[in-house]
């Protein structure tokens, strides 16, 4: 089924636990040969799920929408403004369930993740890829996003990754004329 069919929507408090799957499922998936096998095999949902925030409606926090197909969430994304620079928003997270994979359903949630970040007053964005993720890579290259140079080491769900910066420009929001 084509992504239109999905229908893109802020997530709730009683989405936590499918998220989770969708995050670790995705991680599982998608690090496969960039993280240590035993690690990815211990990831639980369960574990993860009680992390999320999706209550809140402060601007500067972070802010979750799903793509959802007859009740099945089949993945998310995280926006909120960037920790550094400040004057960016970042897309803190874009995952998708791998059984979903090349369906449309990651370009619709980084196009909703951008306008978000542009609707909130951003006129650049900035992500972080787990080096070596080619898949990623590739998918933001084809989005706009480009690495910018800067490199960091994080501790993400207690394993040290290595990850590299992709910015891009927001185009404000194109609003409808009415209709006279």
């Amino acid at each position: 089924m084509p992504y239109w069919c999905m229908l893109l929507r802020p997530a709730e408090p009683e989405d936590a636990m499918a998220v989770a799957r969708v995050h670790v499922r995705s991680w599982q998936a998608a690090y496969q040969s960039l993280l240590p096998d035993d690690y990815l095999d211990q990831l639980r949902p369960e574990d993860r799920a009680g992390k999320y925030d999706f209550t809140h409606v402060d601007p500067h926090k972070p802010w979750t929408i799903v793509a959802a197909e007859e009740g099945l969430i089949h993945g998310f994304a995280t926006t909120a403004p960037s920790r550094e620079p400040t004057d960016y928003g970042e897309l803190y997270a874009l995952y998708v369930d791998p059984e979903h994979w090349g369906r449309g359903i990651g370009t619709a949630l980084v196009s909703a993740a951008r306008i978000r970040l542009s609707k909130l007053g951003f006129r650049n964005a900035l992500l972080w890829v787990l080096a070596g993720n080619v898949r990623a890579d590739r998918f933001y290259r084809i989005d706009g996003w480009l690495p910018d140079g800067q490199r960091r080491t994080d501790a993400m769900w207690g394993v040290t990754v290595d990850e590299i910066r992709y910015e891009r420009g927001l185009e404000a929001p194109q609003i409808p004329s009415p209709q006279p």
